[in-house]
Order: C-alpha cells, then sequence, then structure tokens
C-alpha cells in the first residue's frame, strides 16, 4: 500500500479514491441488515466498477504496461476479467437470484485482493515515471464524465453472459435447481405410481364384488 500525497488530479490518485470508494461500499454491504439497503449498495458499487475498469484499461494500464512489466499487467487483466464475468452475471441474474448476495461477496473478495496488488506491486512501480500524471488524470476524469452522461457500454463479459443466457453459472447454484427439480420429478412420479395402485386396489375390487353377485 501507498501513502503517497499527490495532486487531486494526479491519475494515481484519481484511482486510490475510486479504490477507497468501493471498499467502503463493501463495508456498508457486510454491514446492511434489510434487502432493499444491499441492492443499492450492489447497484452503486457496480456502476462504480464498471467506470473504473473502463478507465483503467483504455487510459492508465495502457501507458504504464511497458514499464511495469506484462507479469504483473497481465494478471491485473485477468482479475478485472474474472470481475467483469461476476457484475455481468449479477446483472443479468437480477435482484431475485438466490445466490445474489452470495455473488456480490464474492466479487468484494476479488477486487479487495486486486486492489491490494495493484496498490502494493503495479503502483509504486508507476509513481517515478516520466509521464505527465496529472495531464493523465484529466483525461481520465473526463472519460468518467462521459460514461457518466452517456452510459457505460457493455463488454465482453456481458455479451458472453448473455448468449448463455445466464445458464453459465456457478456450479453450486446448478447443482441446486438441478436438486430442485429431480426432487419435484420424484415427487411427482411418486403421486403418479400412487394414483395407479388405488386406481387398480378399486377395480381389482369391483371385479370380486361383481363375481361374489353372479355366484349368488
Amino acid at each position: 500500500m501507498f501513502d503517497w500525497i499527490l495532486p487531486e488530479k494526479h491519475a494515481i490518485s484519481i484511482l486510490k479514491k475510486d479504490h477507497e470508494t468501493v471498499k467502503k461500499l463493501f463495508d456498508n454491504f457486510e454491514k446492511a441488515k434489510g434487502r432493499a439497503e444491499k441492492e443499492k449498495i450492489i447497484t452503486q458499487a457496480v456502476t462504480e466498477l464498471k467506470i473504473h475498469a473502463i478507465l483503467e484499461e483504455e487510459i492508465f494500464y495502457p501507458t504504464v504496461r511497458k514499464y511495469v512489466g506484462s507479469e504483473i499487467m497481465n494478471e491485473a487483466d485477468e482479475e478485472h476479467h474474472v470481475a467483469r464475468v461476476l457484475i455481468a452475471e449479477l446483472d443479468h441474474n437480477g435482484v431475485d437470484h438466490d445466490h445474489r448476495n452470495a455473488k456480490f461477496t464474492v466479487l468484494a473478495e476479488n477486487i479487495r485482493h486486486h486492489i491490494k496488488e495493484e496498490e502494493g506491486e503495479m503502483l509504486p512501480k508507476t509513481k517515478d515515471l516520466e509521464i505527465d500524471f496529472e495531464a493523465l488524470g484529466q483525461k481520465m476524469l473526463d472519460r468518467k464524465q462521459r460514461l457518466k452522461k452517456q452510459g457505460i457500454p457493455d463488454d465482453q463479459e456481458h455479451v458472453m453472459v448473455a448468449k448463455t443466457g445466464g445458464k453459465a453459472d456457478t456450479p453450486a447454484a446448478t447443482a441446486s435447481r438441478t436438486s430442485a427439480t429431480s426432487h419435484k420429478s420424484r415427487t411427482g412420479t411418486s403421486r403418479k405410481k400412487g394414483t395407479r395402485v388405488a386406481s387398480g386396489k378399486t377395480r381389482g375390487s369391483g371385479a370380486k364384488a361383481s363375481r361374489k353377485k353372479t355366484k349368488s
């Protein structure tokens, strides 16, 4: 982590401020009690993360990549991808999905890890570079304002999740749904068997009664 004193419009200051914003939202989510309060936090955090990712991927990462090195930058790219998939699933599955809170909790854990590595490894390698970070920061702020005004475009992860119809969900969620479907199927089969047995007994009893009447 770093505690450098930098100008407000310095690109690293802007990233750090975004980090603090989402970490506070994650903390508030853990303390929240009601569903409405949790949902409000999820919506805020997801929006902040989408914008932050775009600023990094479009502006900051391309600027510092060659100085930081491919190993750190590639890992950051993959961490963004994992976070985007979780965000896309949160967007696609909606507020009534039974794994929604769990999925957001996993997202928060991933982002906290990403922030720790970014502030501990990537950003310290960039702070002394011969780059006009304030001009870079202004570019990031301008892009942020456009995104807030014009809307956030879907990324490839959103397209991917939309194509699967949300079916490519977590193994646990899939297993849960499969188990529920199987239980319903078994219950329905048992009811049908019970109906057939009861029906058979009725028909047998009627036949015996008819034979007795004939003999008499």
